[in-house]
């Protein structure tokens, strides 16, 4: 038993050899906007990806709007999390905040910092989700954020077949949800089965 967990522990090495050597940091946010949520907008550990460049003054000179800081969504690299542009199992932990608004067109405040969701959104949230635990490592983290202004998460979880661990609610009415998954590793054995002990048509 104790061979089997070094030999996973050693893959789990490789994969951050992989990384290093690939030029990623661990942390992917599929979709970060305007970065809101993290204590250093410029953390040195995350890819910021986006599909949006932009900006959006706020200050218009009226007395709610004076000298208020402008959205500014301005990731590392463009990219559609539909369709990430990074080799499979690439990051340790994958940050995944879709918009959650469904409007025809971003015209208010809210969906212009957070997207909107139009057309065959829910397709696009499920490949989304297929594409974020791709790049994820055998046993990473996802940490899914959804807020409940149109559609309830219990609607969205079911858009991936991954299993949630736990989650938290966050927010005023407590509508934001932040979730954690963890990608299955394929390597992990049954309990009691020796090394190598594969059943037939087992991979990996």
């Amino acid at each position: 038993m104790l061979e089997c967990v070094q030999d996973e522990t050693s893959a789990a090495g490789g994969l951050s050899d992989l990384t290093a050597g690939l030029g990623f940091p661990p942390v992917l946010d599929a979709c970060c906007g305007s970065r809101m949520f993290w204590f250093d907008k410029q953390d040195g550990r995350a890819l910021f990806v986006d599909k949006r460049r932009e900006t959006w003054p706020i200050d218009i000179g009226t007395p709610g709007t004076k000298g208020r800081s402008p959205i500014v969504v301005d990731p590392d690299e463009i990219a559609d999390f539909t369709a990430l542009p990074y080799p499979d199992a690439t990051f340790a932990l994958v940050v995944f905040d879709p918009p959650h608004i469904e409007r025809a067109e971003a015209k208010g405040l809210l969906t212009r910092k957070y997207g909107h969701l139009t057309g065959e959104w829910r397709e696009e949230l499920r490949r989304g989700f297929a594409e974020c635990f791709r790049v994820l490592r055998p046993e990473g983290v996802l940490i899914f954020k959804w807020a409940e202004s149109d559609h309830p998460v219990s609607e969205i979880l079911k858009l991936t077949e991954e299993k949630p661990l736990f989650g938290h609610r966050s927010g005023k009415q407590s509508a934001t949800h932040w979730i954690a998954f963890m990608k299955p590793n394929a390597r992990v054995q049954a309990p009691g089965a020796a090394c190598g002990d594969r059943s037939p048509g087992t991979t990996g």
